[in-house]
């Protein structure tokens, strides 16, 4: 059991397991397996044991079956992604299953079977079980591991997989042909091991690997094992038919430059996410690396695309098959970026009309009467030689997991292609599985997505105060957040502040900008239009493209001794409050045009634009500016962009407008006690006091209310309101519009 392995990772650590109870060992052994790709894909694969326990009731010790049960994934599970459930009442379930008059996998009587196991529950357990459920009951052994090895699922994809099992394995697994994961499969496995004693395993047809032991360290180390003679014996057919230099019938396309790469990929994936978002919005991930690129440069790689994958783990993701985009061999360079990106978008546009047309043809050929409607018939996943895959879902986490399927089903298929010939599964069984109707309610089952759900938000000035508040407040109700600032360390805290927080989701990372999670942290100076356009193109490259901006970056230039402002302050006042929203809204226009899909434009003025103030006379004049800017981008954006202001009053307490000097000025100018060994809180809630007081409803105003105002416009809560500036202002009688 101490051996090495060359294909896949032992993580067996006997010190780290002795210290574990049964349960906490199966969920040890759980993450272990899940932790190297190669063994199983995120959210794939289940594991169990059984144990004795004490039945709550009667006090007996009783057999119960931990499995891994509906949903989660074997890398991160913890105990409550287990179920738990009678050994012996799940056997007796046969008796139930025996009595239906019409037995099958795709029978009511396979799906009434999965109702049937919530009777079965020991001790209460919440967590659904897993349709997987019998085929680790079934199986007479203690401890049963299911994966999904890229190696094994090669073998089980491959046209004589029969005979290859055998050639690998001899008697130690059996090959069983595909047949939907279920009551009846559980029940073929039974019979499996009754009628093979010897056996340890099974290669599951076009779907995978199941083998079991007594022994719960044996059995962790048989799918080491096993997974690993697969492996070993596909590299070498693939090393003795050439390798890499083969791989796939060769290349046939070349691989553009990274640099330009990203350059085509800015200008191309807002145009393509607009495409693809034509039901619901999607999120993208591209991937680039150098296994992806050896495929979608290839020969074959049409052909094998159009099979589309085997195990249904994968294209439960990845959808029925990919979209590939044939080309000519060609070269791109930087002159000649713009017209490869028309050619591209001239065959994706092609591409999705046929493809579209497919999904509809293979939908009405294999519904059933009961089948749900059709579901969004664009592809998850687009394949161009010389640049690499973008993967589509709902959020980042969905497409990053999409993008690690459609890498596992490269790997099946170049296995399959070394060892034999790939075949995909059937149409049919595919379709059965996708519009299973426990899948689908499952589906059903899902909670409602949050209400800025599948929305990439820019938000310009989020290093601190108003704009690090925005970017909180609108992740709370599942946005994606841009963070920026002119400070990139700034703008990259508030995005790590919100990735601790919510995590980077699951599923392997893209490359290069695409390696992001819920937020990403961009340097950007919105007076220059070139940052303003890298930074632009980032967020593409990141994640496919925007839907909404919201701009709170501003400055504050005192007056100096004098009350005079310098010409240099004062142009860099408007410079940021009026000039540098515009080069923005300009820039990002571009971007919303090839999208197609509306968005949201959101500036910071202020109540100070409409109050003449002595003392910031350049700062209330461009918010001035600011407010008519509003009002102009309101009419030069529409239709496709909403555009509207928010405009707070002085908002003290968490703004960068607000430093230790300048409050103290303030104090100083209000004629308002002070000592100068006073904390800055202290002098801060002076202040806020203060202004508070001024006000209608006597309160501070913080940047949290005025996040809320942003909130309100990025929603479809004021679908109808453009061209407007919501006051946040405490109730400033002074600012009330005359």
């Amino acid at each position: 059991m101490n051996k090495s392995f060359k294909y896949v990772n032992n993580l067996w650590n006997d010190e780290e397991a002795a210290k574990l109870d049964a349960v906490g060992r199966l969920i040890y052994r759980s993450n272990k397996l899940g932790t190297d790709q190669r063994i199983t894909n995120t959210g794939g694969g289940n594991t169990s044991a059984k144990l004795s326990e004490t039945d709550p009731l009667s006090k007996q010790p009783v057999e119960v079956l931990w499995v891994k049960g509906s949903g989660g994934d074997l890398r991160t599970s913890t105990r409550e992604n287990f179920s738990s459930l009678y050994q012996d009442k799940l056997v007796s379930l046969q008796k139930v299953y025996g009595a239906y008059p019409q037995k099958g996998p795709k029978t009511q009587a396979e799906d009434d079977m999965v109702g049937m196991y919530n009777h079965c529950t020991f001790n209460l357990n919440p967590r659904a079980s897993s349709i997987d459920t019998p085929l680790h009951s079934f199986i007479p052994a203690k401890h049963v591991d299911h994966t999904h090895p890229n190696a094994a699922i090669s073998v089980a994809a491959s046209a004589n997989s029969v005979k290859l099992t055998k050639e690998i394995y001899g008697d130690e697994v059996v090959h069983t042909p595909w047949l939907r994961p279920g009551f009846e499969l559980g029940l073929e496995m039974q019979k499996i091991c009754k009628e093979n004693p010897k056996a340890i395993g099974i290669i599951m047809g076009q779907h995978g690997l199941i083998n079991w032991s007594d022994d719960e360290k044996e059995c962790y180390f048989r799918s080491l094992e096993l997974i690993e003679k697969a492996a070993q014996y596909i590299e070498k057919k693939y090393a003795e038919k050439g390798g890499d230099q083969t791989a796939f019938g060769g290349q046939i396309h070349n691989t553009l430059p990274e640099a330009l790469r990203n350059k085509v990929f800015a200008k191309l994936l807002p145009w393509l996410r607009g495409q693809v978002s034509q039901q619901k919005r999607f999120i993208g991930t591209i991937q680039d690396d150098e296994k992806i690129l050896r495929f979608v440069n290839s020969k074959d790689a049409a052909r094998l695309a159009e099979l589309g994958t085997s195990c249904p783990d994968h294209f439960l993701r990845t959808k029925i098959k990919p979209l590939y985009i044939p080309l000519e061999s060609g070269s791109c360079d930087e002159a000649s970026i713009d017209k490869h990106v028309e050619l591209l978008k001239k065959k994706l546009t092609a591409g999705l009309e046929q493809y579209r047309k497919d999904y509809a043809d293979y939908y009405n050929k294999c519904k059933r009467p009961n089948s749900p409607a059709m579901r969004d018939p664009n592809p998850t996943v687009i394949l161009i030689p010389g640049l690499g895959m973008v993967a589509w879902g709902k959020d980042k986490s969905e497409s990053r997991v999409t993008a690690e399927f459609y890498n596992c089903a490269v790997e099946v298929m170049r296995g399959s292609e070394a060892i034999d010939k790939y075949i995909a599964l059937p149409q049919q069984e595919a379709f059965d599985i996708e519009y299973w109707l426990l899948e689908e309610a499952k589906l059903q089952r899902m909670p409602a997505e949050k209400e800025l759900a599948r929305q990439i938000i820019v938000v310009i000035g989020a290093g601190s105060g108003i704009g690090k508040e925005v970017a909180h407040r609108l992740v709370k109700e599942g946005a994606h957040i841009v963070c920026v600032d002119v400070n990139a360390q700034a703008a990259q805290v508030t995005a790590k502040e919100i990735t601790d927080k919510y995590g980077l989701g699951i599923g392997v990372a893209g490359t290069g900008l695409s390696n992001c999670g819920p937020a990403i942290g961009l340097a950007c100076d919105i007076t220059n239009r070139a940052s303003v356009r890298v930074m632009l193109d980032q967020v593409a490259l990141a994640y496919g493209g925007f839907d909404s901006l919201a701009i709170t970056a501003g400055i504050f230039v005192a007056p100096d001794t004098t009350g005079h402002i310098p010409d240099d302050k004062w142009a860099l006042t408007f410079a940021i409050n009026v000039t540098g929203s515009y080069i923005v809204a300009d820039e990002a226009f571009k971007t919303w045009k090839e999208q197609g899909l509306s968005g949201n434009l959101v500036l910071t003025t202020s109540a100070n634009a409409v109050v003449a103030k002595k003392g910031s006379v350049a700062y209330d004049a461009s918010k001035a500016a600011a407010n008519h800017l509003v009002r102009e981008l309101a009419i030069e954006l529409s239709p496709l962009v909403r555009v509207n202001g928010v405009a707070p009053a002085t908002v003290v307490q968490g703004s960068s407008m607000f430093p230790r000097d300048r409050v103290i000025a303030s104090l100083a100018k209000y004629n308002i006690p002070y000592a100068e060994t006073e904390a800055t809180e202290s002098l801060t809630t002076k202040l806020a006091k203060f202004y508070a007081d001024r006000t209608l409803t006597k309160n501070p105003i913080t940047p949290a209310d005025q996040a809320e105002a942003f909130f309100l416009l990025l929603t479809k809560r004021l679908s109808k309101t453009t061209g407007q500036v919501i006051t946040v202002d405490g109730g400033l009688h002074e600012a009330f519009l005359r």
